[in-house]
């Protein structure tokens, strides 16, 4: 039976396999690396509880479906063509700096298998993974550098710098803005220096006007659900239905909880049969603060404040190839019609090797088109029989190609001539 071979091909065989693969995209594809991007991400899977697995385990899940079993997957990709160099499959409650502590040696092995001799190069990874330890390894190998975040809540001194003090940023995405009228969105940064795990590094604060107004909007909207809660509470505390302080504290810290935001953002106060609550100025001052700020850290200190912005953005990419192993188009990790590690790690490989194709197709067509509108236009080129009087067998005829189908024809060297497809 199919699913009985899937079962014979061991954990080994699988990362042998995703190893000569990557191997051979890179013999054929590579221009050289000098970036590298480093993400995880996970899939929630439907297995029952009693299913024996050692890899679909609840966790934090990225689809907010954490009651559910999951697996990760770890994907290392180059910045400049976005192919995959290196991927990994763990346990799904497994953290993120766990993760890149254990196959960091790993990582690094399959970065310098690909890279040009006596080349620099550098990972960029996200705040997830942060570590002493991590970043003591990265530390110890002259030729490898890093780009990573940090989160602004361990750094409020950084973070809480006046955004007077920040300068706007010459990259492409600042050009557009001023282009399309939008000039007070421009991303601002403030560069500094900052000791973090044992040594000084090159800090980037940057404010993105555009964020702060996002967050500041859904701060505000959550407190205006605090507050309604509070009154309702102080009413029924009152008329006397609720007498117990403990019980009235316990529901407005589980409101805040269920709306991810601070219980410190109000005090509550207890005296002589009454109930009163007020805003904690100083808290909300310092949460607003930090609103649209992002702290990036490096130890490229020769590098520009846009390289340095522009190279922490990049993530985006990454996180891009885990939106389409996640849609319903063309490549889907889920539903995961398997309950058997075995199995589970040859359907994820299978998805990161399509991942890769679409990946090489959107490189080959260029013209700026995704895969899935590469995919949807040549769904759409129709073909119907033709049965002439006098032939004894039907003629395929092709319609006439769009102006998009045509450059996608022509890119992979074919053209439309005559209701025939004819090599270029």
């Amino acid at each position: 039976r199919y699913w009985d071979k899937w079962d014979r091909v061991s954990k080994e065989q699988i990362e042998e396999i995703a190893k000569r693969f990557f191997e051979k995209l890179w013999t054929k594809y590579s221009k050289g690396i000098e970036c590298v991007l480093f993400d995880t991400t996970n899939y929630f899977t439907y297995m029952s509880s009693k299913t024996s697995s050692k890899l679909a385990v609840r966790g934090y899940n990225k689809s907010s479906k954490h009651h559910l079993r999951q697996v990760g997957l770890g994907l290392l990709v180059d910045r400049e063509s976005s192919l995959p160099l290196y991927c990994t499959i763990y346990l799904g409650n497994l953290h993120d700096s766990k993760l890149l502590h254990r196959i960091i040696d790993e990582i690094f092995g399959a970065i310098m298998g690909f890279a040009k001799p006596n080349k620099e190069l550098t990972v960029v990874f996200d705040k997830g993974m942060n570590s002493k330890d991590n970043i003591g390894f990265i530390d110890k190998r002259r030729e490898i550098h890093f780009i990573t975040t940090y989160s602004t809540y361990f750094a409020e001194e950084l973070a809480s710098i006046d955004p007077k003090h920040f300068v706007i940023l010459d990259i492409a995405k600042n050009q557009k803005l001023r282009a399309t009228g939008k000039a007070d969105d421009q991303i601002r940064a403030f560069r500094t220096t900052f000791t973090l795990w044992g040594k000084e590094r090159t800090v980037v604060v940057t404010f993105n006007p555009a964020t702060m107004r996002k967050k500041l909007y859904e701060f505000t909207r959550k407190m205006d659900q605090l507050r309604s809660l509070l009154l309702e509470l102080r009413r029924k505390y009152r008329k006397g239905e609720y007498k117990s302080k403990t019980r009235i504290i316990s529901r407005y810290r589980k409101l805040c909880e269920s709306l991810h935001i601070s219980d410190r953002y109000y005090k509550l106060s207890f005296e002589n049969g009454s109930m009163s609550f007020r805003k904690n100025t100083s808290e909300i001052r310092s949460a607003r603060a930090l609103m649209g700020k992002n702290i990036i850290v490096t130890d490229n200190d020769h590098w520009t404040t846009e390289e340095i912005v522009v190279t922490s953005l990049n993530r985006s990419l990454i996180e891009q190839q885990f939106r389409v192993s996640k849609s319903h188009c063309h490549v889907s990790v889920n539903p995961m019609y398997h309950w058997t590690d075995s199995k589970i790690r040859c359907h994820m490989l299978t998805c990161v090797i399509a991942l890769s194709c679409l990946r090489l197709l959107e490189l080959k067509i260029g013209n700026n088109l995704g895969s899935k509108k590469i995919i949807e236009e040549m769904q759409n080129l129709d073909s119907v029989l033709i049965w002439y009087e006098d032939s004894k067998k039907p003629q395929i005829q092709i319609e006439e190609p769009n102006e998009i189908q045509t450059a996608i024809l022509a890119a992979l060297g074919y053209q439309v001539k005559n209701g025939s497809v004819l090599q270029l």
